[in-house]
């Protein structure tokens, strides 16, 4: 879980250099990006995988790779954090179709990236295309032993309160206009 970016030599995690927000591009994932997405399991835990997937998979599961061919950048989106030509993260919401002005998100960051921030600059590149899009609350899901997640839920939206299901706690958030979008971050600044 060291070596990031093979051909620049930047390194994270391990003394070497170690490369910031500024480094990272933003931009709508598209079915080319399937190999990158297997290669990130490399840099992910199996606590992480367990926290996004649920369940006790080894690597970034086949099925959810498959599933994002299907993306139609619309009812379904799914943006990709990129530092050289490594997926660093990814964070994706569909739209409910009975309530089009709700959609359910996801995100999965790799170890080395969590805590760092790019978390929530996926989360406003989100927002901002889900906002233009006519979706105003995101649902989400997280697994009681998320608790940086959670953490972080709060942060962002103090009053909000969950429903607690089996193993896990729904969220129902109000999709705000982002912050500012520090320069560099997002190909194109707002996705979409």
């Amino acid at each position: 879980m060291t070596q990031l970016a093979e051909g620049n030599g930047a390194r994270i995690g391990d003394g070497g250099w170690a490369a910031t927000l500024d480094d990272v591009r933003i931009r709508p994932y598209n079915v080319t990006d399937d190999a990158r997405l297997r290669r990130m399991s490399a840099w992910l835990s199996r606590g992480s995988l367990y926290t996004r997937f649920f369940s006790g998979t080894p690597a970034i599961p086949e099925r959810y790779v498959r599933s994002l061919d299907g993306l139609d950048h619309w009812n379904r989106e799914a943006l990709a954090a990129l530092l050289d030509d490594d997926l660093i993260g990814i964070a994706e919401y569909f739209r409910d179709r009975g309530r089009p002005w709700r959609a359910e998100i996801a995100m999965l960051v790799v170890d080395p990236w969590q805590r760092r921030g790019l978390g929530g600059l996926l989360l406003d590149c989100l927002s901002a295309l889900a906002l233009r899009r006519g979706i105003t609350e995101f649902d989400a899901e997280v697994v009681f032993d998320n608790q940086g997640v959670m953490r972080a839920i709060r942060r962002r939206w103090p009053d909000v309160r969950s429903l607690k299901t089996e193993g896990s706690a729904h969220f129902r958030l109000p999709v705000a206009p982002p912050g500012p979008v520090r320069s560099g971050h997002a190909e194109g600044r707002h996705p979409g």
